[in-house]
Formats: C-alpha cells, structure tokens, sequence
C-alpha cells in the first residue's frame, strides 16, 4: 500500500481532501496526524467520509500528535511511519488573520521546520505537497507571479509573515533536494454548490454585516474599491486543483497560486454580495488606517461590526496574482474557478442558514 501522510485534518481543506486522494488508488492508504483536542471530531468527521463511500473503509487511520513538536508527537511510532510514507500532504496551521505573533511562529513556521525534518527521514518519499497561501506577497504592489517569493515586501499580519518563511524553509529544502510542490490558495470560502464552510471569514465578514442590517445597509468602505480587487476562490476548485496537479510526475518543484485569474473589484464584489443579501448599500468612504484603529481602540466596534481589525486589508490590497503554472497544467480538465457572481448566493444562502457558526480558526 502506497502511504500519505496527511496533516490539516479535519480542517477546511484537509477533511475535503482526503477522501478525494484515497479515490485516487485503491492500493493508497492514508495517516492523519490530528491534535489530541479534535480527536473525537476527526473521528466523527471519518466515521462519516467511510459511510458516505464504504470504498474508504479501513484506508485512513488517524494518529493524534502535533506539527509543533519536533517529533510531531509520534514517538517511537515514527521510524516506522517514515519508512512507509511516499507522500505527505502539509495542510495544517493556523488561519487567522489576528493571530499572536508568537502562536503563529510556534505553528506556521517551527510546525512546518518539524515536517520537513520528519520529510527527511522517509526514504521511500516521492513527493512532500506544501500548502501556502497567495499572501505570502504581503503588500507588494503590483504583479505576484509563482515564481516570486522574496520581493522586499511588507506584511499586514503575523498569519502573513509566517506562512512566508514556512515557504521559504520548504524552498530551502527543496534546493537540497527534497521534492516538493507549493501551492497558494488566495482567499478560499465555501463550496461553490453549496456555500458550505467551516468557519464565517474572509468574504462571510461582509455577508454577515449585511445580513444583521434592514434592507438599506451602512457599509464602510476603504481604499479605492473600483481599483481594488478581492480574489477568492471556492473551496471545491482547491480541493480538484490540488487532487489533479499532485498527481502529475512534472509538478515536482513547481509552485501553483489556486486563485483568480480575473477577480471581481471590490466594488463589483459588494454589489454582488449586496444582490444576494437583498440588501441596499449605503457606502461611507473611510481611510484604511483610521478603519483599523477604530476597530482597535474603540471599545465593542469589533463585535458590533463582526471582524478583527486584520481583515481592513483585503479590501484595499495592492497585488495580482499571476496563475500560469496552474493554468498550463490544469488546462483542458475543467478545474477552473467559477465566476464569483455565478456561487455568491449560495455562500449568502448558506450564512443565513448558519447564523451561529463564527470565524474562530481551529489551532
């Protein structure tokens, strides 16, 4: 049996993911390494991936652990998982924008350091998948093509900084001959079917505050949002892009951003969020650095508003992500993202449907 081994479960992507790289092969097995504290839900979440497809039955087995620890948390259990492991799927860290620096330091970074190490134990591995994020760009200003990574640039956050240098331990790696490929998902949200997610971020923030508003809704807004442009992707594009770039022998050493080649300006994304919701917009200009230290000096804004004051900065975000290798290589399979005007009511259906979920990342 040809083992993954597969961190990120049972996040967002990683619970998605799974299933989708056991279908691959039947001769494919799978060890998901899994905090101690979301065992019981990664138990549950397997338990229904095996009844949906009983093909799955008996391929996944999850072993609690930890990226944080140098070991991973796998003891004596490790020489001998890395002497079956042929390919490793790196998913986990921590997703949110207000992150400490030094929480995302101990994860992001020292996580990614400690699967590397382990990478370099398993003998039989074909190929390591590292899973970034288009932001490690920070502010650049202008074009961010696959092949950039350090360009002097500066960060909004701590999330963005760390996902940054976890790539550039992956890269320094991979020039001393590990084989590995990178892949930088821009903003994912839901399925583009359903609108299904596990947490209310990215474009939810503004969903939710148009939906806790009357029909004619108040909406500050920054920057030059006719300028501007919000690039996010649905959650089923990243999973099939992922599924179908993994798997061909000459993506080894190639670096795919999973966003939109065309993103909606912010202006043209609010509009569209606005249609779903039902609702009006009023748009009250407002400078991007009083927004956030309103959101962070004015006691209650954030919870009146919905989101932490990190979130300001992707409304007014300088970079576009160029998407060549993933084009190229995803050319003539179908796997391309929708337009996002064609699945924004079903992420605003959704929303209204699940009021009660939050963006609390999982860590």
């Amino acid at each position: 049996m040809r083992t993954i081994f597969l961190t990120g479960f049972p996040g967002f992507l990683g619970s998605e993911l799974l299933p989708r790289l056991l279908e691959r092969s039947a001769n494919t097995e799978a060890v998901c390494l899994v905090q101690p504290r979301f065992a019981a839900l990664a138990r549950q979440r397997l338990a229904a991936l095996e009844l949906a497809d009983p093909a799955l039955r008996g391929r996944a087995r999850l072993v609690e652990g930890d990226i944080i620890l140098p070991d991973l948390g796998l003891g004596r259990d490790r020489r001998t998982l890395a002497s079956r492991v042929a390919e490793i799927h790196h998913l986990a860290a921590v997703y949110d924008l207000a992150v400490r620096p030094d929480v995302a330091e101990h994860v992001n970074v020292n996580g990614t350091r400690h699967v590397l190490d382990f990478a370099a134990t398993c003998d039989g591995l074909a190929r390591l998948h590292h899973v970034s994020t288009c932001y490690v760009s920070g502010r650049h200003a202008g074009i961010f093509t696959e092949s950039d990574l350090e360009k002097g640039q500066v960060f909004s956050n701590a999330y963005e900084e760390t996902k940054y240098r976890a790539e550039l331990a992956v890269r320094d790696r991979v020039r001393s001959g590990l084989p590995a490929t990178v892949y930088r998902p821009s903003i994912v949200a839901g399925d583009s079917r359903s609108g299904a997610t596990q947490k209310l971020d990215g474009p939810y923030f503004l969903i939710r505050l148009l939906l806790r508003q009357p029909r004619v809704a108040v909406l500050p807004v920054v920057g030059n949002p006719e300028t501007a442009r919000l690039n996010v992707v649905p959650r089923d594009f990243v999973v099939d892009a992922i599924v179908h770039l993994s798997g061909l022998p000459h993506s080894v050493g190639r670096t795919y951003q999973l966003a939109d080649p065309e993103p909606p300006t912010v202006a043209r994304a609010i509009d569209e969020i606005a249609r779903a919701a039902g609702r009006r917009v009023v748009r009250v200009p407002v400078p991007r650095g009083a927004a956030k230290a309103a959101l962070r000096s004015v006691p209650g804004l954030q919870a009146l508003l919905g989101f932490p004051a990190e979130v300001i900065d992707y409304f007014d975000h300088p970079t576009h992500y160029t998407v060549e290798n993933a084009r190229e290589d995803l050319q003539g399979t179908g796997i391309e993202v929708p337009p996002f005007r064609e699945w924004v009511e079903r992420l605003v259906a959704f929303t209204r449907a699940h009021r009660r979920l939050t963006s609390d990342a999982m860590r």
